[in-house]
Order: structure tokens, then sequence, then C-alpha cells
């Protein structure tokens, strides 16, 4: 089954919410992005999977001023694996207190679940070379 052009809107959006809640430091709202359970992979910035909101808003919490004052996500692409399940992948654009900008690819994998669609699993990738795989 395809992806209406509804759910597509939506997983759009969800992805798109993650820089306003999260520069807003709405953290509190953050199970309008994910599950409670997600998986969110930060080890290619140095740190390593995070399991479950309580672990992300932790994270979020003790970087405190290294945290990107922007995050700017684009370039979003869909691909349906299955007619409850999506394959996100984007590109994220941080701009840190400096005014230094730093750039990363998201992979998401997004479910449908009770309470919409909502990310399951994340990977952060670093983009540091031009023109390089991954």
């Amino acid at each position: 089954m395809a992806l209406t052009a509804e759910d597509r809107a939506a997983v759009t959006d969800l992805v798109l919410l993650h820089g306003h809640l999260v520069d807003a430091g709405e953290l509190d709202r953050l199970d309008e992005l994910f599950t409670e359970d997600v998986t969110y992979d930060v080890t290619d910035l140095g740190g390593g999977p995070l399991q479950g909101l309580a672990a992300i808003r932790e994270a979020a919490l003790a970087m405190g001023e290294l945290n990107p004052v922007a995050h700017h996500v684009t370039n979003v692409v869909l691909t349906e694996l299955s007619a409850d399940r999506v394959l996100a992948r984007s590109k994220g654009l941080g701009v840190r207190l400096d005014g230094t900008v730093g750039s990363v690819t998201y992979e998401d994998t997004v479910t449908r679940t009770a309470a919409g669609w909502r990310i399951t699993h994340r990977v952060v990738r670093a983009r540091r070379t031009p023109l390089s795989a991954g």
C-alpha cells in the first residue's frame, strides 16, 4: 500500500517539528516526536545510543550551552517500508553559539502508533567530508 498524501505530510511535519521543539527547550514534548522506547543513536557525534525519552532529555540538558542554538531540518525524503513504517532521511544544520555550523544526516524509522506517526529509531550521522558516502 502506498503512503497517502496525508501520511507523507504527517511524517514530514513530524521530522521538521524536531528543530522547533528542541530549540524552544520544550523537552517535555519529546513524546510528540518519539516513542517512549526510542533509540536515538548519536555514536557518530561522540556519544552513543540513547534509549528512551528520559535519556534524550538528560543528554540535552547535560550538554547545556554546547547544544546548537538552532536546528534546521531540510531535504526530507521518505521511503515506505510497510503500511505502518517509513524510513525518513533528512539533513540537519546546527548553528552553534559561536556562529559555526555543523551538518548531519538524520536516518529515522517512523512508525504509525495509536498517537500518530512517531520516530522509533534515529541515527544521527555527522557530515565531515565533501562528496562522501554516508
